[in-house]
């Protein structure tokens, strides 16, 4: 069951600081002058975790692609990472495959399959996570936590990502029982609504992961955006009245003041149209722990939601039947 997997996020984050910290990575070369990552799913924003968590101490840009294809830039000054649960991604196969021809320094992030067996024939290094769960995207913990473990290896970081994290597991498992009660309290509130998601541009991959989390665990269509960018162009489409739409805005004490008073604004405006607009303040001492916070919130309100829908959160035949028909081609 999907909230078995939930519960274990904890120590799952656990297990992976201890596998990375065991990893052995060989040093990067000096000639290294940014770090591309080709990943998908939960493996994918696994790596939007990650910059997001750097950006702020890593000196060299850290670029995430979601795709077959692999820009020009990637070369013999790419530290690549390939990431994939599974290992068999397609899409993360064929990039791997495209940035060794292209000379970049590759690093591997699975549970095994194509992906490890082909760093073991190239190589090159990599960092194995366990293979023993039933859902990739439930496996969020292992890749942010690999990733950051890499770059702290190579010294792009330093202990402190890990050590936030750390600290992380130790609050979310104090206030387990609080994050239960308020995802249940949100998820009825979102019943038979759709749910619209803003938050602050720095902590977009949060948004993204409780979108992803309500597509696949709940099986329901949302949307989100980012302050201030939505300023721009989307909120000029708040124009009708729609009760349907549920807004969330996942909000920190220490936004940027300005984007706290556009955030304020908004709602002003889009409260006319809106049928709810619910406030979600993080928990936590610094940027990774309110992230986790919200992730761990979100995953546990798609599961509430999941309930209430009476549907299947582990279930997704439709990407099952996709790749099916992919493979037939």
């Amino acid at each position: 069951m999907m909230n078995e997997l939930i519960e274990r996020f904890m120590d799952q984050l656990e297990e992976g600081l201890q596998i990375g910290r065991s990893a052995s990575i060989r040093p990067a070369s000096p000639d290294i002058t940014h770090i591309y990552v080709a990943g998908l799913g939960g493996s994918g924003i696994g790596a939007d975790f990650v910059a997001s968590f750097i950006a702020q101490e890593c000196k060299l840009p850290f670029l995430v692609r979601k795709g077959y294809s692999v820009p020009a830039f990637v070369g013999p000054k790419t530290l690549a990472i390939a990431s994939s649960y599974s290992g068999n991604t397609e899409e993360t196969l064929i990039s791997y495959a495209q940035m060794k021809a292209q000379g970049a320094r590759l690093l591997c992030v699975a549970s095994g399959g194509k992906i490890i067996e082909s760093a073991k024939a190239d190589g090159n290094d990599f960092i194995q996570v366990p293979g023993n769960w039933p859902s990739p995207r439930a496996c969020l913990g292992y890749s942010v936590v690999a990733q950051l473990s890499i770059l702290q290896h190579l010294g792009y970081i330093s202990d402190r990502c890990l050590n936030e994290v750390e600290g992380a597991i130790t609050m979310l498992r104090n206030d387990a029982e609080a994050i239960r009660a308020e995802a249940k309290r949100i998820a009825q509130k979102l019943h038979h609504k759709i749910p619209v998601i803003y938050i602050e541009d720095r902590m977009e991959p949060v948004a993204v992961r409780l979108r992803q989390q309500i597509n696949e665990n709940s099986k329901a269509l949302c949307w989100h955006h980012v302050i201030p960018e939505m300023n721009h162009n989307e909120l000029v489409g708040w124009t009708e009245e729609n009760k349907d739409l549920v807004v969330l805005y996942l909000r920190n004490d220490d936004d940027f003041s300005r984007n706290a008073v556009r955030m304020d604004i908004n709602k002003q405006i889009i409260g006319q149209y809106a049928g709810e607009i619910i406030d979600i303040y993080s928990k936590g001492t610094n940027f990774i722990e309110k992230s986790l916070y919200l992730v761990h919130l979100g995953d546990w309100i798609s599961w509430e939601l999941s309930v209430l829908r009476n549907v299947d959160a582990l279930e997704v035949n439709v990407i099952d039947f996709l790749k099916g028909e992919l493979a037939k081609v």
